[in-house]
């Protein structure tokens, strides 16, 4: 009896039995108006004739009369709420660009509501009625409106996609199974759809472990970034310091050690920087494979899912950031070579300013080293832990000085950064110590190593020392020797512990391959050089004066 909708106005034309809008009303004696109906159910269902709103009594029943005045402006009033209703209703689904329409509408399309995969048809809201209410629609498959159902139709047989090919990875009709697919796995459309639902599912949430972890490392190479440029600032400090005190003979200096290290600093931001944008792309690219991914994953369409999911499931960004560091610049070398450019006079207070400093800060760098047992050759005597090694008392080895070197490699092998370690070499008169490449192997035993598969220096005759390249000029003996590594700039540097002392540094080094550390205690020679070679804790170093 009511309308969708009313305007205010509205009241005046409610029965007040009913609570609608008056039909066929009528008018008592008293003034008040009812639907016809409502009054004689009233009076039908009640012991006397009364007015249901004053209460008034009447004496006998009164006969009644439709009140053709309130009956033509309810029917105006009725009139104008449906057209509003109907203009209203025509708004919201009346269809816009890009929107499915209904395949039942004449003449205005209006907004699809659902797609039927049985009738292959989209419906609007008025067209669908059927669907919702009849017993043998209701058995159809609705879905949110899609366009092109009659892709969901086997072109070969004109017959409803209702089965999956397992063996062909495709979808097909009932007759496909029978006349083409004969030997063929099928699984109902349904079946598959949810498998690769369930799969597609599984991707997002592995998308979205890679956007966390390279969002993790994005926080980690900045960090590193700020630890750099600490580093930086202080290295910057340090310079100044030596360089005040050697006064106006190494201003120039000065001044190209700060611009060096600048310059360093600015090419590890702009690789913190590179390798930053590298992972906000990466993050862009698995950010919008998600929003796919789960778009597709939520679809109720079969085949749309089916036939999209493959090119979902394209490769993602496969990089491995696990290894990925920003590699902070090391300035002591730096310093180093600065200061070594000035007067021969000043060289001496060079060393005593700068070397203290330059080993503390490479000791941050330090490593445990264990030897490694399936490397030594033959006639050395490891310890148990794995931190001493000295040499059996056997002749008549090869004359090739360093051939006849017994060596041992360390267990820890290094193909980036930096690192640090220190050997006690206290009593002995001869030893080689240094890092070499990794080598093949060959009935578990290491092969000789070649001249250029290490870098090292080397004691003999017990106050003579070498490299492969040059002889070394020392003032004391060190008991106590550290070897530094930083791989990327391919720097090996030896220090005197004990003196706080650069030794001799190999520059421009081209590795390559993993290094590991090198250690020959030498020759016995009769118990001359039975001390063994010690792996020692390492301590920073302390100067007075630093």
């Amino acid at each position: 009896m009511a309308a969708a909708n009313y305007h205010r106005s509205e009241d005046q034309f409610l029965c007040s039995i009913c609570l609608d809008v008056f039909n066929d009303p009528v008018t008592t004696s008293c003034g008040h108006n009812f639907c016809k109906n409502c009054l004689t159910e009233h009076w039908n269902t009640s012991d006397q004739y009364n007015c249901p709103l004053c209460k008034k009594v009447f004496n006998t029943r009164p006969e009644l009369h439709v009140n053709t005045f309130i009956s033509e402006m309810v029917g105006q009033f009725r009139d104008k709420a449906q057209q509003e209703a109907s203009s209203s209703r025509s708004e919201l689904q009346e269809s816009k660009p890009g929107e499915v329409l209904c395949d039942g509408c004449t003449g205005t399309k209006l907004k699809a509501l659902k797609s039927c995969l049985d009738c292959l048809v989209s419906y609007c809201e008025t067209h669908l009625e059927p669907h919702l209410t009849a017993p043998r629609l209701k058995r159809h498959q609705l879905i949110d409106p899609v366009e092109n159902l009659e892709d969901r139709m086997c072109t070969k047989h004109d017959k409803p996609l209702e089965l999956f090919c397992k063996t062909d990875q495709t979808c097909v009709c009932m007759l496909c199974s029978v006349l083409d697919h004969q030997t063929h796995k099928f699984v109902p459309l349904k079946e598959e759809y949810e498998e690769k639902k369930a799969k597609l599912e599984e991707t997002e949430a592995e998308i979205q472990q890679m956007i966390q972890k390279r969002q993790l490392k994005i926080q980690e190479i900045k960090h590193s970034v700020d630890l750099s440029k600490d580093d930086a600032d202080r290295e910057m400090a340090e310079g100044v310091r030596v360089f005040t005190a050697l006064k106006e003979s190494v201003e120039r200096g000065q001044v190209e050690l700060i611009d060096t290290i600048r310059k360093k600093q600015k090419t590890t931001e702009k690789q913190a920087e590179a390798f930053i944008k590298e992972l906000e792309q990466e993050i862009c690219e698995l950010m919008k494979r998600s929003t796919d991914v789960r778009q597709l994953s939520r679809s109720e369409d079969h085949l749309h899912l089916i036939q999209r999911v493959q090119s979902v499931n394209s490769a993602p960004p496969t990089k491995d950031w696990t290894e990925v560091n920003v590699c902070k610049p090391l300035h002591e070398e730096t310093v180093r070579k600065a200061v070594a450019q000035v007067e021969e006079t000043l060289s001496e207070e060079m060393k005593k300013l700068v070397v203290p400093a330059e080993l503390k800060r490479v000791q941050q760098y330090a490593v445990d080293v264990t030897l490694d047992p399936d490397t030594a050759k033959p006639y050395l005597i490891l310890s148990d832990d794995g931190k001493h090694v000295h040499h059996g008392d056997v002749k008549n080895l090869p004359n090739n000085p360093y051939s006849s070197f017994p060596y041992v490699l360390g267990k820890q092998s290094f193909s980036s950064g930096r690192f640090y370690f220190e050997v006690q070499v206290k009593g002995k008169t001869s030893w080689d110590l240094g890092v070499a490449r990794k080598l093949s192997k060959r009935k578990g035993r290491i092969t000789v190593l070649l001249q250029t598969d290490f870098w090292t220096i080397r004691l003999k005759n017990g106050n003579e020392y070498e490299t492969r390249e040059a002889r070394l000029s020392l003032k004391c003996r060190p008991q106590k020797v550290g070897v530094f590594v930083d791989y990327e700039e391919g720097l090996v540097s030896f220090y005197d512990v004990g003196a706080a002392a650069l030794i001799y540094s190999f520059t421009d080094c081209s590795f390559r391959r993993k290094l590991f550390p090198y250690f020959s205690p030498g020759l016995n020679e009769g118990d001359k050089n039975s001390a063994p070679l010690i792996i020692c804790p390492v301590r920073v170093t302390v100067k007075s004066g630093i």
